[in-house]
């Protein structure tokens, strides 16, 4: 039968350790509110001995929030477990977590101990945190580096002292999964005792190995697994609190064991964090990372398309994500490409798609996404508009504030390519020039309106011109992510329009 694994979530505690994510009052039960709504069995909710502030925060959290326990933090010392038992006594379930550290370097380089009086330290401790709380979670600071022998007597000890929970923290992130996972199981083969309490680990991420030692100690039969979310903590951070979720919900049958975790609140907890932390979530990120579920190549894009399990081990919808996201770049194909084109509301022809699809290549090539905005915009320039007496080809400009701007234009008429050049006030200007050289018309700019349509350094640019020609205003527009093609491409775009009044052409074609 699959066992319950316990979620302790210690965001606001060791997660708010990273410099400059400290949290005020409000913050703080913002976050425990959301941390409710997901489903966490404890909510560490800060160290209250570490500041007034601090307390005050625990204590509102323990307050307001109702589910799941809520722990406070304490050294194994009096005044800590004083302070963490007035912050947390109001809650619903309260909890005591009192740690020390175990290791031989601990005890002689930072606490200036033997190992006897530490062990007499920790048993008097949680002892004394008893008295306040029936629930007293003991931590063997630094396990992974704790002679073993000595790790199992503090364990069978703080046991029999009153510890309802056991952690077994990888506090400096040394061990590797093999190793860890069977630390646990030894652990739980020497010491008997601890089939009567909740066994936990808390991993750091100082290898890139959190997750894997968690995962690794639920396979060797840890009950609770201490995790923040995006992963967030000291130095490196602690195991993610989403991937070990996903993890147990994509491979059940690997591990035997289940959450409670609703996991659909799992991306707006992430953003949450990140925006109040003001701690950004990496892109590549694994569960909530902007490109979790973005495909851009077009193999792949193709592949999910036409089954979604081809390239996505588990459905975005799950983890609270609307769906997956093509990301339309030069590498996407037409399949993805069309698709994309029916979402935003366009069903083309094979000759209007074909069209489409050239100019989505060009502006792909100089872009490094190519978003809906983008899309709408070219298909209504592309098919939206009048016969092409010239087609506008390339350009090459020469400007700068000490020389006299120049530009050379290509120009297709048919087959044939056309090219002239032309200084002028600016690169616009030459451009112009340029144009008017090739067509043999000369116009007069009445108006000139250049804009973004899309966001980004890289948006895509729409120029629009309206100029008189004959006596006759004729508009035109065009787009590119660059200025100034932009402006060449609506200064053919309005000659063009001048040409199909001039052979009585009066329609657009529609879309």
């Amino acid at each position: 039968m699959a066992r319950k694994i316990y979620v302790f979530d210690t965001t606001l505690r060791d997660g708010e350790q990273v410099p400059g994510a400290k949290l005020n009052k409000r913050q703080k039960l913002e976050i425990a509110e959301q941390l409710a709504l997901l489903g966490v069995d404890v909510i560490e909710a800060g160290f209250p001995c570490s500041s007034p502030e601090d307390l005050q925060a625990v204590k509102a959290v323990a307050e307001q929030v109702k589910g799941p326990i809520i722990a406070g933090l304490a050294r194994a010392v009096k005044e800590d477990i004083d302070a963490a038992w007035e912050a947390v006594k109001s809650a619903e379930k309260p909890r005591i977590h009192v740690f020390l550290g175990s290791s031989d370097i601990h005890l002689q380089k930072k606490l200036r101990r033997d190992r006897e009086s530490a062990l007499e330290q920790a048993v008097e401790m949680v002892k004394y945190a008893k008295k306040y709380c029936e629930d007293v979670e003991y931590s063997t600071e630094d396990a992974s580096r704790t002679d073993f022998d000595y790790l199992c007597r503090v364990v069978e000890s703080v046991i029999k002292a009153g510890a309802t929970v056991v952690n077994i923290p990888d506090t400096v992130g040394y061990a590797i999964p093999e190793e860890f996972g069977d630390l646990i199981k030894r652990l739980k083969e020497k010491v008997p005792a601890l089939d009567n309490v909740i066994l936990s680990v808390h991993c750091h991420n100082d290898l890139g190995l959190a997750v894997a030692n968690t995962l690794a100690a639920i396979r060797n039969g840890a009950q609770q697994v201490e995790c923040t979310i995006n992963g967030i903590g000291e130095r490196a951070g602690n195991a993610a609190l989403e991937e070990i979720v996903m993890a147990l919900k994509v491979r059940p049958q690997h591990y035997d064991a289940y959450t409670e975790i609703n996991t659909r609140e799992i991306y707006k907890t992430s953003r949450m964090v990140s925006r109040t932390m003001n701690i950004p979530v990496q892109p590549n990120k694994a569960i909530v990372g902007a490109n979790a579920f973005a495909h851009s190549s077009g193999i792949h894009q193709d592949g999910i398309l036409k089954d979604r399990r081809t390239y996505e081990i588990m459905k975005p919808e799950d983890v609270g994500i609307k769906d997956h996201k093509l990301v339309l770049t030069a590498r996407s194909g037409r399949a993805a490409l069309r698709h994309q084109l029916i979402q935003v509301g366009f069903n083309l022809s094979e000759e209007q798609f074909e069209r489409v699809y050239q100019r989505f290549l060009n502006v792909a090539d100089r872009k490094k996404e190519v978003t809906s905005e983008d899309l709408i915009t070219i298909v209504e320039v592309e098919l939206t508009k009048v016969p092409e007496t010239f087609s506008f080809h390339s350009l090459q400009i020469m400007s700068g504030n000490t020389i006299v701007p120049m530009a050379s234009v290509t120009l297709l008429r048919g087959e044939e390519k056309i090219t002239e050049s032309a200084i002028g006030n600016g690169p616009v200007d030459a451009v112009f020039r340029s144009i008017e050289k090739i067509i043999k018309k000369s116009a007069k700019l009445r108006d000139y309106d250049l804009k973004a349509v899309t966001t980004g350094t890289d948006a895509l640019a729409e120029a629009m011109v309206r100029v008189e020609i004959d006596d006759t205003i004729f508009s035109g527009i065009g787009t590119s992510p660059d200025v100034v093609e932009a402006s060449a491409r609506a200064y053919v775009n309005a000659f063009n329009r001048y040409f199909a009044a001039e052979n009585g052409f009066n329609g657009l074609e529609k879309i």
